[in-house]
C-alpha cells in the first residue's frame, strides 16, 4: 500500500457527466426505469462544458485540503470522458463539448501536486458485447426480473462476446494507463455483476499493475483490490486494513438541482473525523453541473473543510487512528511517533472533557487551533494496581473551534492506555 493514501486523509470524488444536463440519477435513471435508454442518451447533445475549467477544480481540490481527486472517467452508461478510440460514445465525438475532459482534468492535478485517480465502470451498459453471460455463469430462476442492461436475451450466453468486451476494457484502460501521465489511483465500480473469474482476475490486475505499477486500487475488484471502500454509511467500527470513505455532499453523486438535502460543514467535518479517528480517509463527492461549474453551495462546504483542516493540520496529515472510544468517545488521531494525542470536541463542553485510562502524565495540553494552554486535573485511580484515574481536561466555550475543536495533549513517552488487569494498550 503506498503510503502517500494513508497519510492524505482527504480525496475529493468528482461525478461528471451528460446526466448533469438533465440532472438526473448516473445511469441509474435507465437502468432503473426512471426515463428510457433513449431520452437518457439525449443528453449527449446537451453536454456542452461550456464552462469547463479544470484549473478552476484543481484550485478548489487543493483549498479544500483534500491531497486526491478522482474523477468519473466512465460510467455504467458507457459514456467516456476522454477520447477513446475504441468507442464512439465519448464526450469528444458525440457532444457539442468536443472536449477530451481527462486531459485538462489529469493536467490541472498534476500542476497542482495532488494524487491523480480514475473512476472506471467495469460495466457498460452501452455496449452491444456487455449482457453476454450471467454472473458466476448461472442463469437466474428468474429471467424475467433480471435487468436488459446486466444480462444476456433468452439465457444464452456468448463467451466470445464476453471475451471482446473484456478487450475492449482492457484497450480503454490501456489509453487512462499510457495517456495522462502518472496515475495514482484506480476507483473501480461495477465489479458486483460478474465473478472474479469472468473479470480474469487476478491476470487483469497484473495487467494493469504492468501499466502503472504504483496505482492503488479500490475494492471493487471482486477481492483484488488494495484497500476497502464503504460508501455512504460511516464505518461503526474501524474496517481492516487501509480503507476510504465515500459520500456525497447531499444525497447524489451527479449534479441533480432538485437535490436540496444538504449536509451541514459541521457535519461534514464531523464524518472527516470519524474516518481519520478510525486510520480512513474521506473521498467526498461533488457533481458539477453540465456547463462544469461546481454549486455554491458545494463550493462553500470544501472551502469550509479546507478551512478547519488548515487550523488543525497537524491533527490530520500523516497521523495515524486514535485511541479507542471506550478511552475518549468523540474521536482523536495519534501523530506518527505516537507521542501526541489529539482530541475531537464536537460541542461545547460545560466545562471540561473527559479522558479515560491514560497511563501517561501529560506534558502539556493546549488548543491546537489557538495554541491557548489548558489545566486538567485527575481524579481517581488505584496506583498500586497500577489503574489510572480519570482525566477531566478544562475547557469552556470561549476556548471552542466554530466546528470542531482540537484538543493537543503532548507527552514524552508513546501514549499507553490502561488495558484492564493491569495491561497497557499501546494500539488499536
Amino acid at each position: 500500500m503506498q503510503k502517500w493514501f494513508e497519510d492524505a486523509k482527504l480525496g475529493i470524488f468528482i461525478h461528471y457527466g451528460i446526466y448533469a444536463v438533465d440532472g438526473v440519477a448516473e445511469s441509474w435513471s435507465f437502468y432503473n426505469g426512471r426515463m428510457t435508454y433513449e431520452d437518457y442518451m439525449k443528453q449527449l447533445d446537451g453536454f456542452t462544458a461550456s464552462q469547463y475549467n479544470a484549473g478552476a477544480w484543481a484550485d478548489l481540490i487543493e483549498q479544500s485540503g483534500a491531497k486526491y481527486a478522482v474523477l468519473t472517467t466512465k460510467h455504467h452508461d458507457g459514456v467516456a470522458l476522454w477520447d477513446t478510440q475504441y468507442s464512439d460514445l465519448n464526450t469528444v465525438k458525440r457532444t457539442p463539448a468536443r472536449l477530451d475532459i481527462v486531459r485538462e482534468y489529469a493536467d490541472a492535478i498534476a500542476a497542482k501536486g495532488l494524487r491523480l485517480g480514475f473512476y472506471y465502470s467495469l460495466i457498460d451498459w452501452s455496449h452491444p458485447d456487455y449482457p453476454s453471460v450471467y454472473e458466476g455463469g448461472k442463469v437466474p430462476e428468474d429471467k424475467a426480473s433480471v435487468n436488459k442492461y446486466s444480462y444476456p436475451v433468452n439465457g444464452i450466453q456468448d463467451e466470445a462476446k464476453w471475451s471482446r468486451f473484456l478487450e475492449f476494457n482492457n484497450h480503454q484502460l490501456e489509453e487512462l494507463l499510457t495517456g495522462y501521465g502518472q496515475v495514482d489511483l484506480l476507483w473501480f465500480d461495477g465489479d458486483w455483476e460478474r465473478s472474479a473469474e469472468q473479470w480474469n482476475l487476478p491476470v487483469f490486475k497484473h495487467y494493469l499493475k504492468s501499466l502503472q505499477p504504483d496505482v492503488i486500487i479500490n475494492s471493487r475488484l471482486a477481492g483484488h483490490g488494495d484497500y476497502k471502500t464503504p460508501e455512504q454509511g460511516l464505518p461503526i467500527t474501524r474496517p481492516e486494513g487501509p480503507w476510504e470513505f465515500c459520500t456525497t455532499i447531499n444525497t447524489s453523486w451527479g449534479y441533480v438541482p432538485t437535490d436540496q438535502h444538504y449536509k451541514s460543514l459541521h457535519q461534514i467535518v464531523r464524518m472527516f473525523c470519524d474516518c481519520i479517528s478510525m486510520g480512513g480517509n474521506m473521498l467526498l463527492g461533488i457533481g458539477p453541473r453540465e456547463d462544469g461549474t461546481i454549486d455554491d453551495r458545494q463550493e462553500a462546504i470544501l472551502l469550509g473543510l479546507g478551512k478547519w483542516i488548515r487550523d488543525h493540520e497537524e491533527a490530520v496529515y500523516g497521523t495515524r487512528e486514535g485511541i479507542m472510544s471506550r478511552y475518549y468517545g468523540e474521536g482523536s488521531t495519534l501523530s506518527a511517533d505516537r507521542k501526541t494525542l489529539y482530541l475531537f470536541v464536537h460541542g461545547d463542553p460545560k466545562d471540561s472533557i473527559c479522558l479515560k485510562g491514560l497511563c501517561n502524565q501529560i506534558k502539556k495540553a493546549s488548543v491546537l487551533h489557538s495554541g491557548k494552554e489548558l489545566t486538567y486535573e485527575i481524579h481517581g485511580g488505584v496506583p498500586w494496581f497500577q489503574i489510572p484515574g480519570t482525566t477531566w481536561i478544562h475547557l469552556t466555550h470561549e476556548d471552542t473551534h466554530e466546528l470542531t475543536t482540537v484538543v493537543k495533549l503532548e507527552f514524552d513517552e508513546e501514549v499507553e492506555m490502561y488495558g484492564g488487569s493491569g495491561a497497557v494498550v499501546t494500539h488499536n
